[in-house]
């Protein structure tokens, strides 16, 4: 299926690892040019060189925090002097530290929140009139948006309220053209779940974790002119660990 993504221009924060790298990397395979950007210029030297390989002058990277106030408009920035447009943006940012509601400390929810919650909006608030009618926007969020994860207090609370807050977007961008989608990772093999000791397969019902390829495969298609009619919907990617419908 061609997927219609050749010389689109994504924005993916955090694409330098986990499942915005595995995202930025199908993007470019199916012809998309990507911006990514990272906290860590060690990390975007790497995944700007990986991202290189697979698709020779499709990628532009700047080491930005998504808290920061003034990220959004230096990642429409490099969009624009790279290729002149930007037509989607996957905002992914690494997850809040472990611990219980109560275990967490006020500066570690304050810190959460800027960089996931309102890190997130400011940057959508700063692409969102660049877009053209076709855009899509997608927030990697987690599956504690439809149930709580044991010992994630910071993103039980913080990713619901995200989750419903793109709902709300999807409604106020529908009649411009521009599709806005939530992604729900379950478990998958990526840097900060293997500094979880415990065996994260149990409860999956295909029997193991994901691959992050899979996620960027399936958040490739929904960002895609392929998935025109998809908006407004919270999509579990998680190998049917999630309990809800």
């Amino acid at each position: 299926m061609d997927l219609g993504l050749a010389g689109k221009v994504f924005i993916v924060t955090g694409g330098t690892d986990g499942l915005g790298l595995a995202s930025a990397k199908e993007l470019v395979k199916e012809g998309a040019r990507v911006v990514i950007s990272s906290r860590s210029n060690s990390r975007l030297e790497v995944a700007r060189v990986e991202l290189e390989e697979l698709a020779p002058g499709a990628v532009c990277g700047i080491a930005a925090d998504n808290g920061a106030k003034m990220t959004g408009d230096r990642l429409v920035e490099a969009a624009f002097g790279s290729w002149g447009s930007v037509d989607g943006l996957l905002v992914s940012v690494g997850g809040p530290p472990f611990g219980t509601v109560l275990g967490t400390t006020e500066e570690d929810w304050e810190t959460s929140f800027n960089s996931i919650f309102l890190g997130a909006l400011r940057i959508v608030r700063a692409v969102v009139p660049h877009l053209p009618r076709g855009g899509a926007i997608g927030f990697v969020l987690s599956s504690s948006v439809k149930t709580p994860l044991e010992g994630l207090g910071i993103s039980n609370g913080l990713r619901p309220g995200l989750a419903m807050a793109a709902k709300d977007l999807a409604d106020e961008l529908g009649p411009s053209g521009i599709r806005v989608i939530s992604l729900l990772p379950g478990r998958f093999e990526t840097a900060r779940a293997r500094s979880d000791s415990r065996d994260r397969s149990i409860g999956v019902p295909l029997g193991r974790t994901g691959d992050p390829a899979e996620f960027g495969r399936a958040t490739a298609f929904l960002l895609s002119p392929a998935a025109s009619y998809v908006t407004g919907t919270a999509i579990a990617i998680d190998g049917g660990v999630t309990r809800t419908i």
